[in-house]
């Protein structure tokens, strides 16, 4: 199988988590401090990967200052958009109950809230499609953590988006949506940077490991911290100490 194809591929996989999380809050009533623990733990993991599989590893393929510039511009990329977004009502996205606004009480909110996720997405993909240029098939402990973070992720937002009356349609549609389109993004990444200057790669790695941790502090804790407290910590260390292992079984 092309490498491309390998990419978008991986890039589904990990996308689908978000349509399974979807699932299971729209026909099952998950506690809310169990999707935030869970939540929790997904960050932990993705913190680990960007730590030692991302950051570290475009640190020492091209060098420190295109991984520095990449991770800080990836930042503030994402924090600028999400700024944007969250004036036209994205700002809960990942919020599993009523403080989610409804396309009656915020008009367009509901469009804002899918290219949030894209948003949140979109980066996951490329960095797990970026793993595979090296040969050595896709990064294990990465797409464990883009899984694991994807799952509470679908899960909370799309419980927050079916209190806030919005239709199963938009919910799994959305969804939907953005399992291929992140399957594209991992695609896309892998065609645009083959044979590419390993700074450039380390650049555009670090770039979205950035857009990633600025996620993770955005959306994410805020989300489990506000249902489990002093628990998300520990949720958030097991995560991070589970995908360290992963990374060097």
């Amino acid at each position: 199988m092309p490498v491309w194809a390998e990419a978008g591929l991986w890039g589904l996989l990990a996308g689908a988590a978000l349509v399974l999380g979807a699932g299971i809050a729209w026909f099952v009533k998950v506690p809310q401090r169990v999707v935030a623990t869970v939540m929790a733990f997904g960050a932990g993991v993705l913190i680990s990967a960007l730590s030692f599989d991302l950051v570290d590893e475009a640190e020492s393929v091209g060098g420190l200052v295109p991984t520095a510039a990449g991770f800080m511009g990836g930042a503030v990329i994402y924090v600028a958009a999400n700024v944007a977004l969250a004036k036209r009502g994205a700002r809960h996205r990942k919020r599993s109950h009523e403080i989610q606004g409804s396309e009656e009480e915020t008009p367009g909110s509901g469009a804002a809230i899918a290219i949030g996720a894209l948003l949140d997405g979109i980066p996951e993909s490329i960095v797990l499609g970026l793993s595979l240029l090296g040969g050595g098939g896709a990064g294990i402990p990465v797409f464990a953590a883009i899984f694991l973070s994807n799952l509470p992720e679908g899960l909370s937002s799309a419980a927050g988006m079916k209190v806030s009356g919005r239709s199963a349609r938009y919910v799994f549609g959305v969804w939907a949506t953005i399992a291929i389109t992140t399957g594209l993004a991992g695609l896309l990444g892998v065609l645009l940077l083959e044979g590419a200057a390993p700074e450039t790669v380390a650049a555009i790695t670090a770039l979205a490991a950035g857009a990633i941790l600025a996620m993770v502090a955005d959306t994410m804790i805020p989300e489990a911290f506000e249902k489990t407290h002093m628990y998300a910590g520990l949720a958030a260390t097991v995560g991070f100490m589970a995908a360290f292992v992963l990374s060097h079984a």
